[in-house]
């Protein structure tokens, strides 16, 4: 079976960026921001560490590969509520799991998410399908939801680690797509007080900002108590993450313009970001 998603309704976002920069609090609060407004969501965690959708279900729920080993790997044995639990406002959770370390392909473990997903029709009637994907891991099996995806967006902080990463999964994003549709949706400026660097380095590139999300407690404490954004406790700096993630869920609801990408190499990344 192809596990391409096929052209329909739902719009399929993949998420990346350095490892530890928040991509799976940016997925989760987005993911929760596209319910606020109406939408029937998917998120699918492609970290092995499967711990994408806990602020949205409150638990590490059960992986695909974890349930494909129990029936041992009969997937016609599976049902839907073997794999798929509902979190925040409706959000319709999988965690894709993955192989143990050193032994296989996190690729083949998306690929068999998506087409379970296919096959018990739970991709019909989804309005949005978000990827949150393994760190800056750009090999072949975690480029795997750029087969998927209609856009890609990339999660970064204003310094250098996180920019050099954003450089090359841009890349790695514009070989996808030359023989695939994802194209890169925009950057996703995370942590960061300032944007100075960030916006320096995109508009070198070819790339713009959609959102900005500060250095905010408040953020970080709603990771520790298993919760999103929507659900923590009111305070100024609260209301102004949530008006930005719905902002921002509207903007890639409305249709975000792909941008390309005119990656530099590795050396000359090195000198333009001198922070002198």
């Amino acid at each position: 079976m192809d596990t391409r998603i096929p052209e329909g309704k739902a719009r399929i976002f993949a998420v990346y960026g350095k490892g530890g920069i928040g991509k799976s609090t940016t997925s989760s609060n987005l993911s929760a921001a596209f319910s606020k407004l109406g939408k029937r969501v998917i998120q699918i965690g492609c970290d092995p560490k499967h711990d994408s959708t806990f602020t949205l279900t409150k638990r590490m729920i059960p992986t695909v590969i974890d349930v494909l080993e129990s029936v041992n790997f009969h997937e016609e044995e599976l049902r839907p509520e073997d794999f798929v639990f509902e979190g925040y406002n409706g959000v319709q959770c999988v965690e894709a799991g993955g192989p143990p370390a050193g032994t296989g392909c996190g690729g083949y473990v998306v690929g068999q998410t998506v087409k379970l997903l296919k096959q018990h029709h739970l991709l019909e009637d989804a309005d949005v399908v978000v990827f949150d994907v393994l760190g800056d891991v750009v090999c072949g099996g975690f480029a795997a939801p750029l087969q998927h995806a209609h856009q890609a967006l990339i999660v970064t902080a204003n310094d250098f680690d996180s920019i050099f990463a954003l450089n090359r999964i841009a890349a790695a994003i514009e070989v996808k797509a030359k023989h695939y549709p994802v194209r890169i949706g925009g950057v996703i400026a995370n942590r960061s007080v300032e944007t100075d660097e960030i916006d320096r380095f995109i508009g070198a590139v070819g790339l713009q900002r959609l959102a900005h999300f500060p250095l905010l407690d408040v953020i970080r404490r709603s990771r520790l108590k298993k919760s999103t954004v929507f659900e923590m406790d009111p305070e100024p700096e609260l209301e102004a993450a949530q008006q930005e993630y719905l902002r921002l869920a509207q903007s890639l609801l409305d249709g975000v313009e792909s941008q390309r990408a005119t990656p530099m190499k590795d050396r000359d990344i090195f000198d333009f970001l001198g922070f002198a």
